[in-house]
């Protein structure tokens, strides 16, 4: 049993299928499949069930995907640990974070990578579950979240972080209303949430901070708003409001770099925002991961 066997194992089942595991390790397919039959062989079970549609995997394969990524994380931390006592941090951080990341969290991995050079960011987007499931599969090793206060924004009522992950505030950013310009609000210094009654409104889809903000926002204010679509991209809300489909709250930080084009209202409703959480694993902080936290309460 080889150590890339074990990655190319973790490789496929995260990306449910050869040929995108083949690109993301950048070895190829043939030589992923027969490592994987290699292994298959030794442990006299097969780990994937492989169709022409998609690839999953076995009973024999959950039991056994935990145990290899653990083995992959415990060879990356003997050699941190060593590259440490040198005096010299390396490897890699691999962070999550909501789409459009505000302007604090890009900051801060600017001073992490001119603190620690040789440490390569790897930079994965996603909505705030998939995120807490890669950051407790150790996929991430710390990712940035929108959040309702202690809850994922998954529906109106949420559900609790995991008792495993560590969470700290990371501030919350301000929402702004995006619309087209010949829109009839486009021609005011800023707009309420009353004015948004009779409004359709573009957004993301359950489960993301940006729409859990929303709802609750309106159902503080009486409201039932309007949604004419919904989306899991960000970078589609400015499109979809451009082309008259609705206007859009959007992260400020979103709307600078994403609304070309597009007015920019301030909402005057101070409770409006996307608050933001840092998360990681309690019990398997990398030293790259530490180096990082650290820096933050700098």
């Amino acid at each position: 049993m080889e150590l890339r066997q074990l990655r190319y194992v973790v490789a496929v089942a995260e990306e449910g299928s050869f040929t995108r595991a083949a690109a993301r390790v950048h070895v190829a397919q043939p030589a992923i499949s027969q490592q994987i039959a290699q292994l298959e062989r030794e442990l006299g079970e097969r780990l994937f069930d492989r169709t022409e549609r998609k690839v999953s995997l076995t009973p024999a394969g959950e039991a056994f995907l935990p145990h290899a990524r653990a083995a992959l994380q415990s060879t990356a931390a003997g050699r941190d640990a060593v590259t440490l006592l040198r005096g010299v941090l390396a490897g890699r951080l691999a962070v999550g974070t909501v789409p459009a990341p505000p302007a604090t969290l890009l900051d801060q991995l600017a001073r992490f990578q001119r603190h620690y050079p040789q440490v390569r960011l790897t930079l994965r987007t996603g909505d705030p579950e998939k995120l807490v499931e890669q950051v407790i599969a150790g996929n991430l090793d710390t990712a940035l979240i929108g959040t309702s206060g202690p809850r994922l924004p998954a529906g109106p009522a949420g559900q609790r972080l995991p008792t495993t992950l560590g969470a700290r505030e990371f501030g919350e950013e301000p929402l702004v209303v995006a619309t087209a310009p010949g829109h009839p609000l486009a021609a005011n210094a800023e707009v309420t949430l009353a004015d948004l009654r009779e409004e359709a409104l573009v957004t993301l889809t359950p489960g993301t901070g940006l729409r859990a903000a929303l709802e609750n926002a309106c159902a503080e204010a009486g409201l039932a708003p309007d949604i004419r679509a919904e989306t899991d991209d960000l970078s589609l809300l400015a499109p979809l409001v451009e082309h008259g489909f609705g206007i859009a709250l959007m992260p400020r930080s979103a709307a600078w770099r994403l609304g070309l084009g597009l007015v920019t209202l301030p909402l005057r409703h101070a409770a409006l925002g996307r608050a933001l959480t840092l998360v990681w694993r309690r019990d398997g902080v990398t030293a790259q991961a530490r180096a990082f936290l650290e820096m933050d309460l700098e």
